[in-house]
């Protein structure tokens, strides 16, 4: 089986490499359309910022590739951002994949809830589907965000910080998870196997 993470603007593509590694899994890191056509599996992980990674991807064309593949994809964290319609983070306009406009926490209400939500958080699946189980209902998993996907009709886990949010989204092949599986233990490790697995 091939595994490609795509290699574009974005911090943190090789936690994941070394995270799909301790699984068992050999990936690749890869900017070539053909190599991310061909793959069995492709990871869309990052850290960054939304309008920038978008630009990027453009630029290189990165953005029809993702959005033509047919195979498994999972998009990790601002992977999850720009596979949605828009981002308030720059003003991006994202691939729109799911059916979500990303928004900034607000915590003027809570103060006390620091921005960016770091740290672990509990999931809670809202729907069954391949890469979260009911096993993973209430496991406790790592974020670091300051942008949210709202629930919406493509959602299949939440979280709750300052407002329930999207912990993960499903749409035919595309996969995401708001919060870092690479980061997030046992838990993580288990949700990525569900992810070679599908």
């Amino acid at each position: 089986m091939s595994i490609a993470i795509v290699k574009y603007n974005a911090g943190n593509v090789f936690s994941v490499q070394c995270a799909l590694q301790r699984i068992g899994v050999e990936a690749v890191i890869t900017d070539d359309a053909e190599a991310l056509r061909c793959a069995d599996k492709v990871v869309f992980p990052g850290v960054g910022e939304a309008s920038t990674a978008m630009n990027y991807l453009r630029e290189h064309r990165l953005d029809e590739v993702i959005k033509s593949l047919t195979q498994p994809v999972l998009g990790i964290c601002i992977g999850l951002q720009l596979l949605c319609r828009s981002s308030e983070e720059g003003g991006a306009q994202c691939m729109g994949i799911f059916d979500a406009d990303i928004r900034r926490f607000d915590n003027a209400a809570c103060p006390e809830l620091k921005i960016p939500h770091m740290g672990w958080n509990t999931i809670d699946v809202t729907r069954d589907n391949g890469l979260i189980t009911e096993a993973q209902r209430e496991a406790w998993v790592y974020y670091v965000h300051s942008y949210y996907a709202p629930v919406c009709r493509d959602t299949i886990a939440t979280t709750h910080y300052i407002t329930p949010f999207s912990a993960a989204l499903h749409r035919d092949n595309f996969y995401a998870t708001q919060f870092h599986p690479e980061k997030s233990g046992d838990v993580g490790e288990t949700i990525l196997k569900q992810f070679i697995e599908l």
